[in-house]
């Protein structure tokens, strides 16, 4: 059952299939207005994501709403400061679950997610010492543990395999604990430590073990742990079992953790089938196909991209969610599974060429939560686009203003980019017209928020007392620096917001026209130059040969060579003369890392390679600036930075891209370093080497005029030859065949369904 769609700003819980009105928190849980901004501050301005441990390791599985994540051996540490755990409409519903094989922990062979809601963990023994005086060699007896979360239900459920590969007779003795504290998401990533309700002390009943939690919002939270054998014995949240394997022989343990959220105390306990498990799986294999059958597809006869987009293409998968009827890409596991403005709409860009309805339903989606009023504690202005929305009880309660939370500066420009692009891709106005009021909304927005500053420019001031907020896609409070490695002075105006409000208007005024007011159009159009010249006067920097990161508010540029100029080009608002110069400059050693472009030059005096936006390299931004650089005619350096994704994603787990990695040079080291909390699978990073892709093979849509041009085709040096089927633009259907020869790349039409002109300007390629 998908969940039921919040209403925006009331303490509605839509978990639970029906909405529930909740009274409003007391005064001591709601707080004071400066109680409240303190809290706001603490909760935005950290340098990273979260205070959290390590997650490079760590093996996600998701399903919907709910989803897992544990180490390569399958365990949950029952320890403090990690982001492990079992997780369900932003609480974490398990903080511990080990298993101990004869009171020692089993030793990991292998770890995989299999249409990513089923994680296999695959152990054996330890050399063991048994109670009778013999000796149990290691690596005598397989445990394989399979794990599924199950979103309808909701619960994880787990296999438990014990193989014995001896001729004796062995009885096994294991321990199984579990933890829970039903911690907000904001607790766990080391934001915001106060827990409001009231946990009980775990119980048994009968062979169940159960948790509960009262939260302050009204909701009664419970875990409840179903074994199947019963345990042999109970001591506080551990369970033992005796397993007796005969010579060659093998028995399971299954266990069941249900979720149950109620306004009804107590929740009645319900009794799950385990034997399900192989429905689900069924389920879930039919659904992965059914998703991979919808996608455009890749071939390249055997090349390792084909690998890679099938990687891609499943972490997307895997973050698709559901409000309602609507589809959306969320952010990344665990800290952002939810969903976000301008993560969102990028992915959903990004996927154009292979599943551009879910571009669709994350604009109506995004068009209901549009700003209404002016609301300085969620940074909620009219006519402005969400950047997260938060459903867990912090969130409830508002003690965080994630209800959503308004502070972004670009989700409103990127919104009516990606409409426009939609359009190009469909060739219908059907979108911009239900949503023409939205539309015009963030269009007076952009307008009234750039005269509010005086500036002309899209500007974001923080309103907290002592610390930056930063409200573009570099978001923590230490990433928008000065040359001398001090914070920016608010307010500040990014360089590629400028260029976002550029392709906005450029884009609006396209869809106007085709709509017939043309006079509406032309006035956009007009607000576009204007704004790019102002741009190139006020913006560029001739000394370091590049455009600032920002302007900030004595209206001095912040004058770092950042990676933001990359994603300014990519909307088209840079003079050629200008962005051919910025582009060498973002390719100069100090810029590229042998792997990507850095967010921060490596002789910046605030660089720092594993800072989360000081000099690390984030795939989508290169995925942009790729896009920037094919756009002015530099095609040798969109092909440097895919090679240098395409190798990177190659050394990390199941060759999936991460949200980020370090910014250490490939000259010093031999693979690409891991950011410790990076989010993976991650929307917008999954979507990077797709976008990559359709970036260098040049598909240019122009659906209205039922055509499609291919400009500039080119293939990255790992392969000669490309299909791509299933390309839709408009009502048509294309099949498109790529191919490496001593005139550059040629391209052959294989198939076409519907009507679709196909024109091939190859340019001057290299």
């Amino acid at each position: 059952m998908r969940d039921n769609m919040i209403p925006r700003r009331t303490f509605l819980r839509w978990s639970l299939g029906w909405p529930l009105a909740l009274p409003m928190a007391s005064s001591t849980l709601l707080h004071a207005a400066d109680r409240r901004e303190d809290q706001r501050e603490e909760t935005l301005t950290k340098g990273r994501p979260t205070s959290a441990d390590s997650l490079s390791d760590a093996i996600v599985m998701k399903h919907e709403n709910l989803f897992f994540v544990a180490q390569p051996d399958g365990d949950v540490p029952i320890t403090d400061s990690h982001g492990l755990g079992l997780y369900y409409h932003d609480c974490r519903y398990v903080n511990g679950y080990e298993m101990k094989f004869f009171g020692k922990k089993p030793v990991a062979l292998s770890a995989s997610s299999v249409q990513g809601a089923v994680g296999v963990f695959t152990l054996t023994n330890p050399r063991i010492e048994l109670p009778n005086g013999t000796v149990l060699d290691q690596e005598e007896i397989g445990i394989t543990s399979r794990r599924l979360v199950d979103n309808e239900l909701p619960a994880l459920r787990d296999r438990l395999v014990f193989q014995n590969f001896t001729l004796r007779t062995i009885e096994v003795s294991i321990a199984l604990d579990i933890r829970s504290a039903f911690e907000d998401v904001f607790a766990v990533r080391g934001l915001l430590s106060k827990q409001f309700g009231w946990l009980h002390p775990p119980s048994w009943d009968d062979d169940r073990l159960r948790f509960s939690y009262d939260g302050k919002d009204g909701i009664a939270r419970t875990l409840t742990v179903h074994y199947d054998p019963a345990p042999r014995r109970r001591s506080g949240t551990k369970a033992e079992f005796v397993v007796s394997l005969d010579p060659r022989g093998r028995q399971q343990v299954d266990l069941t953790l249900v979720i149950e959220e109620s306004t009804d105390r107590p929740v009645p306990p319900r009794t799950p089938d385990p034997s399900a498990l192989r429905v689900l799986e069924a389920d879930l294999e039919q659904d992965t196909q059914a998703w991979m059958r919808q996608v455009a597809k890749v071939s390249s006869n055997g090349s390792s991209l084909g690998e890679l987009m099938g990687r891609s293409f499943r972490g997307l998968r895997i973050l698709r969610s559901h409000l309602r009827e609507e589809t959306y890409f969320a952010a990344g596991v665990p800290w952002f599974a939810t969903l976000f403005g301008r993560d969102s709409l990028i992915t959903a860009w990004q996927m154009l060429a292979y599943r551009p309805q879910i571009a669709e339903q994350t604009l109506r989606l995004l068009a209901k939560y549009q700003g209404t009023r002016e609301d300085a504690w969620c940074d909620e202005e009219p006519g402005k686009i969400l950047h997260e929305l938060r459903i867990g009880e912090m969130a409830n309660i508002n003690a965080i203003p994630h209800t959503p939370f308004y502070g972004t500066v670009d989700a409103t420009p990127l919104f009516l980019m990606l409409m426009a692009e939609h359009a190009a891709w469909t060739g219908s106005l059907h979108i911009f017209e239900a949503l023409r009021p939205h539309v015009e909304r963030a269009l007076s927005w952009m307008d009234q928020h750039g005269i509010r500053h005086g500036n002309g420019y899209l500007t974001y001031v923080s309103r907290a007392k002592n610390k930056v907020i930063n409200k573009g896609w570099k978001d923590s409070g230490d990433a928008i620096v000065n040359a001398d490695g001090g914070l920016a002075k608010p307010p500040i105006a990014l360089v590629e917001v400028q260029g976002y409000a550029y392709a906005a208007k450029i884009g609006m005024a396209g869809l106007f026209e085709q709509a017939g007011d043309s006079h509406r159009g032309a006035n956009l159009r007009e607000e576009a130059r204007r704004l790019r010249e102002r741009f190139n006067r006020d913006f560029w920097m001739e000394q370091q040969e590049c455009y600032a990161l920002a302007l900030q508010g004595d209206g001095k540029p912040v004058t770092v060579v950042s990676s933001n100029p990359g994603q300014a080009l990519w909307t088209g608002i840079a003079d050629p003369d200008k962005a051919e110069r910025t582009i060498r400059r973002l390719m100069a050693d100090d810029m590229f890392s042998g792997w990507g472009v850095r967010t921060l030059s490596s002789q910046a005096r605030g660089y720092n390679p594993i800072g989360y936006h000081l000099g690390t390299v984030w795939p989508h931004d290169n995925s942009i600036i790729a896009a920037g650089c094919r756009r002015y005619g530099s095609d040798d350096s969109a092909l440097r930075i895919f090679q240098g994704l395409f190798d990177a994603a190659f050394h990390f787990r199941e060759h999936q891209l991460p949200e980020v990695f370090c910014g250490f040079g490939r000259e010093e080291y031999d693979i690409p370093i891991n950011y410790p909390v990076a989010c993976h699978p991650q929307a917008w990073a999954s979507g990077a080497i797709p976008f990559l892709l359709t970036t260098l093979l040049g598909v240019a849509p122009d659906a209205f005029a039922k055509r499609l041009r291919i400009v500039r085709p080119l293939l990255p040096k790992v392969l000669d030859r490309l299909d791509l089927r299933n390309l839709e633009v408009g009502q048509a259907i294309v099949d498109l065949h790529f191919q490496r020869g001593e005139q550059g790349i040629h391209v052959d039409v294989i198939k076409v369904e519907g009507e679709l002109d196909i024109q091939v300007d190859k340019g001057n390629q290299g």
